[in-house]
């Protein structure tokens, strides 16, 4: 039973639009993880062009069961779906949820596409829904998502040892991050200096 407190809802900046996630846009997903061959980064869960399909179905019937909320994201400039992302173990009773299970095709990577997304995601959770915290979970080992993390303002709550098996069989090691409704303002005039700022 989907949480009545978090709704598919697009969200739309000058750089990116954020909206629900449909079968329908597989093929742009194929062509964009292939940009770059992420699903090849030995340390994340990209699914490889022929596992597309099966990754939409996947987090749809975990937005059935209520505990995420995916998004395709599309580059406004192109108005081409550019990546996924999603608001993932939701906590309705606690209002928490995490951001993560994103990939962006590499020639949309650090740019002002990444920090809007983030910032609308951020939005509309404390804006909005009214979330106290909002976490991001990363691989120990992926210091370029690490980076990203911290650039958004958010701090690290901890690293959970051999916390998941990998595809592969290796253990990861979690580095949690958090941002509370209480840093949520200083966080949101960060982000939208980033933005402002000349590039």
């Amino acid at each position: 039973m989907r949480m009545s407190w978090l709704e598919p809802v697009t969200l739309k900046g000058r750089h990116a639009e954020l909206v629900p996630l449909a079968q329908s846009h597989a093929p742009d997903l194929i062509e964009a993880v292939r940009d770059g061959e992420l699903w090849r980064l030995w340390y994340t869960a990209i699914p490889s062009p022929e596992k597309m399909a099966a990754e939409i179905d996947r987090r749809l019937a975990l937005q059935a069961a209520g505990s995420m909320l995916p998004f395709t994201v599309i580059d406004t400039a192109t108005g081409q779906p550019v990546g996924m992302t999603t608001y993932m173990n939701v906590d309705a009773a606690n209002k928490r949820v995490e951001i993560g299970s994103t990939w962006y095709r590499s020639c949309v990577q650090r740019t002002p596409l990444n920090t809007e997304a983030k910032l609308l995601l951020l939005t509309h959770a404390f804006n909005t829904v009214g979330c106290i915290a909002v976490e991001f979970r990363t691989h120990f080992m992926n210091t370029q998502s690490r980076r990203g993390i911290e650039r958004l303002g958010a701090k690290l709550d901890g690293v959970l040892r051999s916390h998941q098996r990998m595809a592969d069989g290796t253990l990861r090691d979690t580095c949690v991050y958090s941002i509370t409704a209480a840093e949520w303002p200083t966080v949101q005039r960060h982000l939208a200096w980033q933005l402002e700022r000349p590039r």
